[in-house]
Protein backbone atom coordinates (compact mmCIF):
# COMPACT_ATOMS: atom_id res chain seq x y z
CA UNK A 1 0.00 0.00 0.00
CA UNK A 2 1.65 3.22 -0.45
CA UNK A 3 1.62 6.14 1.98
CA UNK A 4 4.38 9.33 2.32
CA UNK A 5 7.28 7.28 4.08
CA UNK A 6 7.69 4.79 1.42
CA UNK A 7 7.47 7.40 -1.15
CA UNK A 8 9.89 9.82 0.91
CA UNK A 9 11.98 6.82 1.63
CA UNK A 10 12.31 5.69 -1.79
CA UNK A 11 13.21 9.44 -3.28
CA UNK A 12 15.58 10.17 -0.41
CA UNK A 13 17.67 6.70 -0.88
CA UNK A 14 17.20 7.20 -4.60
CA UNK A 15 19.41 10.94 -4.19
CA UNK A 16 21.83 9.04 -1.88
CA UNK A 17 22.28 6.28 -4.81
CA UNK A 18 23.15 8.94 -7.65
CA UNK A 19 25.10 11.27 -5.13
CA UNK A 20 27.34 8.11 -3.97
CA UNK A 21 27.52 6.85 -7.69
CA UNK A 22 29.02 10.24 -8.32
CA UNK A 23 31.34 9.85 -5.53
CA UNK A 24 32.69 6.77 -6.55
CA UNK A 25 33.69 7.71 -10.14
CA UNK A 26 37.20 9.40 -8.95
CA UNK A 27 37.91 6.43 -7.09
CA UNK A 28 37.89 4.03 -9.31
CA UNK A 29 41.85 3.24 -10.25
CA UNK A 30 41.34 2.11 -13.81
CA UNK A 31 39.30 3.61 -16.88
CA UNK A 32 35.37 2.38 -16.69
CA UNK A 33 32.65 3.25 -18.91
CA UNK A 34 30.03 3.85 -16.21
CA UNK A 35 27.39 3.81 -18.77
CA UNK A 36 23.63 3.16 -16.40
CA UNK A 37 26.15 3.24 -12.98
CA UNK A 38 24.32 6.45 -11.66
CA UNK A 39 21.04 4.99 -12.83
CA UNK A 40 21.13 1.31 -11.61
CA UNK A 41 22.22 2.71 -8.20
CA UNK A 42 19.27 5.08 -7.85
CA UNK A 43 16.82 2.80 -9.02
CA UNK A 44 18.28 0.12 -5.82
CA UNK A 45 17.77 3.10 -3.90
CA UNK A 46 14.39 3.52 -4.97
CA UNK A 47 13.56 -0.33 -4.37
CA UNK A 48 15.87 -0.57 -1.10
CA UNK A 49 13.63 2.90 -0.06
CA UNK A 50 10.21 1.73 -1.25
CA UNK A 51 10.48 -2.13 0.37
CA UNK A 52 12.85 -1.88 2.91
CA UNK A 53 13.38 1.49 4.96
CA UNK A 54 9.59 3.06 4.13
CA UNK A 55 7.06 -0.13 5.51
CA UNK A 56 9.83 0.64 9.21
CA UNK A 57 9.05 4.26 9.30
CA UNK A 58 6.86 5.13 12.04
CA UNK A 59 8.53 3.47 15.01
CA UNK A 60 10.25 6.38 16.50
CA UNK A 61 13.86 8.37 15.98
CA UNK A 62 16.50 6.04 17.56
CA UNK A 63 14.51 2.90 15.57
CA UNK A 64 14.31 5.42 12.18
CA UNK A 65 18.46 5.63 12.73
CA UNK A 66 18.70 2.35 12.61
CA UNK A 67 16.80 1.44 10.20
CA UNK A 68 18.39 4.16 7.87
CA UNK A 69 21.78 2.81 8.74
CA UNK A 70 20.53 -0.92 7.86
CA UNK A 71 18.79 0.73 4.91
CA UNK A 72 22.23 2.17 3.68
CA UNK A 73 24.24 -1.01 4.24
CA UNK A 74 21.16 -3.45 1.90
CA UNK A 75 21.94 -0.68 -0.43
CA UNK A 76 25.60 -0.92 -0.62
CA UNK A 77 25.52 -4.79 -0.74
CA UNK A 78 22.48 -5.17 -3.04
CA UNK A 79 24.28 -2.51 -5.13
CA UNK A 80 27.59 -4.74 -4.92
CA UNK A 81 25.75 -8.09 -5.94
CA UNK A 82 23.87 -6.29 -8.93
CA UNK A 83 27.23 -4.57 -10.36
CA UNK A 84 29.16 -7.68 -9.56
CA UNK A 85 26.66 -9.85 -11.99
CA UNK A 86 26.35 -7.07 -14.82
CA UNK A 87 30.50 -7.57 -14.60
CA UNK A 88 30.58 -11.47 -14.22
CA UNK A 89 28.04 -11.34 -17.75
CA UNK A 90 30.38 -8.77 -19.45
CA UNK A 91 33.36 -11.59 -19.11
CA UNK A 92 31.53 -14.16 -19.72
CA UNK A 93 30.57 -13.14 -23.46
CA UNK A 94 34.20 -12.56 -23.24
CA UNK A 95 34.87 -16.28 -22.69
CA UNK A 96 36.90 -15.89 -19.65
CA UNK A 97 34.90 -18.32 -17.73
CA UNK A 98 35.43 -22.55 -18.44
CA UNK A 99 32.13 -23.39 -16.30
CA UNK A 100 28.82 -21.67 -15.06
CA UNK A 101 29.75 -22.11 -11.70
CA UNK A 102 33.45 -20.22 -11.86
CA UNK A 103 31.22 -17.60 -13.36
CA UNK A 104 28.80 -17.64 -10.25
CA UNK A 105 31.87 -17.61 -7.90
CA UNK A 106 33.11 -14.30 -9.83
CA UNK A 107 30.28 -12.83 -8.76
CA UNK A 108 31.02 -12.61 -5.17
CA UNK A 109 35.03 -11.85 -6.21
CA UNK A 110 34.19 -9.12 -8.01
CA UNK A 111 31.97 -7.45 -5.42
CA UNK A 112 34.42 -7.76 -2.55
CA UNK A 113 37.02 -6.19 -5.32
CA UNK A 114 34.24 -3.44 -5.71
CA UNK A 115 33.60 -3.16 -2.04
CA UNK A 116 37.46 -2.06 -1.76
CA UNK A 117 36.88 0.76 -3.64
CA UNK A 118 33.67 1.95 -0.91
CA UNK A 119 36.34 1.74 1.61
CA UNK A 120 36.76 5.94 1.52
CA UNK A 121 35.47 7.85 4.95
CA UNK A 122 33.64 10.22 2.96
CA UNK A 123 31.71 7.74 1.25
CA UNK A 124 30.60 5.75 4.42
CA UNK A 125 30.45 8.83 6.36
CA UNK A 126 27.89 9.89 3.26
CA UNK A 127 26.34 6.80 3.27
CA UNK A 128 25.26 6.51 6.73
CA UNK A 129 24.61 10.46 7.14
CA UNK A 130 22.16 10.00 3.98
CA UNK A 131 20.64 6.71 5.26
CA UNK A 132 20.19 8.63 8.34
CA UNK A 133 18.71 11.59 7.07
CA UNK A 134 16.38 9.82 4.62
CA UNK A 135 14.86 7.26 7.54
CA UNK A 136 14.24 10.51 9.76
CA UNK A 137 12.57 12.64 6.90
CA UNK A 138 10.33 9.67 6.09
CA UNK A 139 9.70 9.04 9.55
CA UNK A 140 8.57 12.77 10.19
CA UNK A 141 6.66 13.05 7.00
CA UNK A 142 5.19 9.64 7.22
CA UNK A 143 3.89 10.78 10.98
CA UNK A 144 2.66 13.96 9.58
CA UNK A 145 0.54 12.49 6.26
CA UNK A 146 -0.32 8.98 7.20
Amino acid sequence: MPNAAKLIAALGLAALGWIVSDMIRPLVPFSVDFGWFNYVNAAIGVLVGWLFLGPRAGQGITSAINNGITAAIVMVIVGLLVQGVNEMVRLSFARRYDTPFEAIAAIFEISLDYGMILLDMQVILTLLGGGIVAALVAEALGRRWS
